[in-house]
């Protein structure tokens, strides 16, 4: 029996070995670096990783079903914008609604180039960044733009706090566990990796894989217009090209989380562990002073060991 149970832990351990990995780093900066482990410092952190676990949220269902969204970036500049200069000119709620519209409607245009033309994710999405980019420098005429009135209400969702918990971390906790019951509890999420391990196959068992992939690209689009929101309000504005960049973060989570790169194999919970590994190690580096640029230099040693390990796992790594 004793066997039994420590051959359950050691397994345990083993499926959250990410988790584990977080805790370890967190533990080797704070040692370094008393001020690591104040309630401030952690609650900073929390705060920090919204932005990038509600994008992961999204991003996990496109990876899941096999594909990639490389437009989240710019797509967040766009949604920062258009809640700011929304909420200016007709009021917070009309400025939720409209972000979140615009987040929508950009997955439907990516999903449907990607689902029903079947065009190469990269590729599409590539361009798509371009597209909203420009558009992002067009609405907002280049400038930084701020709401006219600093109290509105809604900046308690990226600045407020409920006791000692920023109101974006429960909104980010909320909105994550919406996304993970819709993808474990679901005939849609269960259709989602089915398409993501063989569309084919899909095809023959009347699941509609156009459609399901289309719908992915949304979910990704009203994550990166809720995410916008979160950080368009905590910081009372948005520059054209705030999400430059955030791309990267956000499927760099979603890759350490252990989603399958060929699709079919993900989990919110864990892209969000990942998202929080990531938002240790940027505190971490701030704290400790490095500079930026090797900062970037690091998150692409991470991926890059993350990638191996995952195709190593599964046994897809060329032996020489």
């Amino acid at each position: 029996m004793q066997d039994k149970k420590s051959f359950d832990f050691v397994r345990f351990i083993k499926s959250q070995m990410l988790l584990v990995a977080g805790i370890v780093i967190f533990l080797i900066f704070g040692m370094i670096e008393h001020s690591f482990f104040t309630q401030s410092n952690i609650v900073n952190i929390f705060r920090q990783i919204a932005v990038i676990a509600v994008m992961g949220a999204g991003m996990t269902y496109a990876i899941i079903g096999g594909n990639f969204d490389l437009s989240v970036g710019s797509l967040l500049s766009l949604c920062g914008s258009v809640v700011i200069m929304t909420t200016n000119k007709m009021g917070p709620v009309a400025a939720i609604v409209v972000t979140l519209l615009v987040g929508c409607v950009s997955g439907i245009v990516t999903g449907y180039i990607c689902g029903y033309l079947h065009l190469n994710s990269m590729v599409a999405t590539l361009g798509m960044m371009n597209v909203l980019q420009a558009l992002t420098l067009l609405y907002s005429g280049g400038n930084f733009v701020s709401l006219d009135n600093p109290d509105v209400w809604l900046v308690n969702a990226g600045q407020g706090n409920i006791g000692i918990i920023p109101i974006s971390v429960v909104i980010m906790i909320i909105f994550c566990v919406i996304y993970g019951i819709v993808l474990t509890r679901t005939v849609y999420g269960h259709n989602v990796k089915a398409v993501g391990t063989n569309p084919m196959t899909c095809k023959y068992s009347g699941i509609n894989d156009n459609w399901v992939v289309m719908t992915t690209f949304i979910m990704s689009g009203l994550a990166t217009g809720v995410a916008a929101i979160l950080l368009a309000t905590r910081g009372g504005g948005a520059q054209p090209t705030m999400g430059l960049g955030y791309e990267f973060d956000v499927i760099t989570a979603v890759i350490l989380g252990g989603a399958d790169l060929a699709g079919g194999e993900g989990s919110i919970y864990r892209t969000f562990v990942g998202a929080l590994v990531i938002g240790i190690m940027k505190t971490g580096f701030v704290i400790l002073g490095m500079s930026v640029y090797y900062q970037y230099i690091a998150e692409c040693i991470i991926i890059l060991i993350a990638v191996f390990l995952d195709l190593r796992a599964k046994g897809t790594v060329r032996k020489s």
